[in-house]
């Protein structure tokens, strides 16, 4: 059983706002937790930064935020929680907000910005993934509605790299396959690295070791799917070659994924500047709400998810 009680929303008013707040709600619903709506009044934000219906006082927030909620869902309901706190940054906020209250899931919207706009102006969706102590499913806009709603997923695309961490991120699937109703998509992306002519080495793919590494792939994700307690749900299994976080968005766009379920492994400062983390990619540019899990973080499916959480190895992945 997925053990959510408190499920914190945090919101700027941008687009797309009421959509996300539905389907947050929705969640709550369906698992009987607590929502909890958050406005971040940060104090100094630049012009530039602003959504535009950004309130100018914490009162006219806390106005807007229930007017929001009235929108979305049709009324205030009991069953949500409303605050407005004031930081320096959005980012602490939500997290702090999240360690005040107990939160279990976090859910918060992002712009998918690249390239230079999104180094100077960094990510709160991405600085709450990194400091969040549970996890955070992120929603990004849809590119051709903003306000379009979203819809509960009926199939949950999750990429494994055979890892302890993905090990976790699969309980987590099958209890959110069971919230929903949905088929599990099992992803396994085989990373080929090519080399060269210059270095003399004549094997240049993993696919030259194992030409049949792709059946053993889905093997070993068959066998991690069996092994994974939780509810039973429907799965399929593919491994495809190429670069993770492109694959997996590929594959989410492809098969009309409703949800992504993956891990992280938290990397930060100098470390995560230098890796990366295939999981902002695919947060950066999938259409899809992403559910991020850290093996570190308080368990939401109890000790199933440490059992499995431990099963996997430490093969592979920057997740």
């Amino acid at each position: 059983m997925l053990n959510l009680h408190n499920i914190l929303l945090a919101t700027d008013f941008s687009s797309g706002a009421a959509a996300r707040f539905a389907f947050a709600h929705d969640l709550a619903r369906r698992t009987g937790a607590t929502l909890h709506v958050l406005y971040a009044f940060v104090l100094h934000e630049e012009t530039y930064e602003r959504p535009a219906a950004r309130p100018e006082t914490e009162e006219e927030a806390l106005t807007t935020l229930k007017k929001l909620g009235e929108d979305a869902i049709g009324d205030a309901s009991a069953s949500v929680q409303y605050a407005v706190d004031r930081n320096v940054a959005a980012g602490p906020a939500i997290v702090d907000h999240a360690r005040a209250h107990d939160i279990d899931l976090i859910i918060v919207g992002t712009h998918g910005r690249r390239g230079v706009r999104r180094l100077i102006l960094g990510s709160v969706a991405e600085e709450v993934l990194r400091m969040a102590p549970c996890p955070v499913l992120t929603i990004r806009p849809n590119k051709d509605d903003p306000n379009a709603p979203i819809e509960p997923p009926k199939s949950i695309l999750v990429p494994l790299d055979f890892s302890r961490h993905s090990a976790a991120a699969l309980c987590y699937a099958k209890e959110l396959g069971s919230v929903y109703d949905a088929e599990l998509n099992l992803l396994h992306v085989v990373e080929e690295t090519l080399h060269p002519a210059f270095y003399g080495i004549a094997m240049q793919s993993i696919y030259d070791i194992e030409p049949d590494i792709e059946e053993k792939a889905v093997a070993q994700m068959r066998r991690m799917f069996e092994a994974a307690p939780g509810p039973v749900v429907e799965a399929t299994f593919e491994a495809r070659p190429g670069r993770s976080g492109r694959e997996i968005v590929r594959f989410a766009e492809e098969h009309g994924s409703g949800m992504i379920v993956m891990a992280t492994h938290g990397l930060t400062g100098l470390e995560h500047f230098l890796v990366g983390s295939t999981t902002e990619r695919v947060i950066r540019r999938a259409q899809t709400p992403v559910f991020t899990v850290k093996s570190f973080d308080k368990s939401l499916v109890g000790e199933a998810h440490q059992t499995q959480s431990q099963s996997g190895s430490d093969v592979g992945g920057d997740s």
